[in-house]
């Protein structure tokens, strides 16, 4: 399974997962270093970094960005 770390709040991170949007709080000791819009990956008994998918989605997101603005300029 794929989560977004949502956010931290003091020594939590909330994760939302990819495809079903639920959101857990797992403890920040059982993670690797993450920080806000990092992914994850929960395999074999733990989370890994995922910086690939987290490069797509970003790219993804400034397409959309992107794509808003010149709608708006239009206007």
């Amino acid at each position: 399974m794929k989560y977004a770390v949502d956010r931290i709040e003091n020594n939590f991170a909330i994760l939302e997962n990819i495809q079903t949007k639920e959101k857990k709080t797992i403890e920040l000791v059982l993670l690797p270093i993450v920080k806000e819009k990092d992914i994850l990956i929960f395999e074999e008994g733990r989370y890994k970094l995922d910086s690939k998918e987290k490069e797509n989605r970003m790219e993804i997101i400034k397409e959309k960005l992107a794509r808003l603005k010149k709608k708006k300029e239009k206007q």
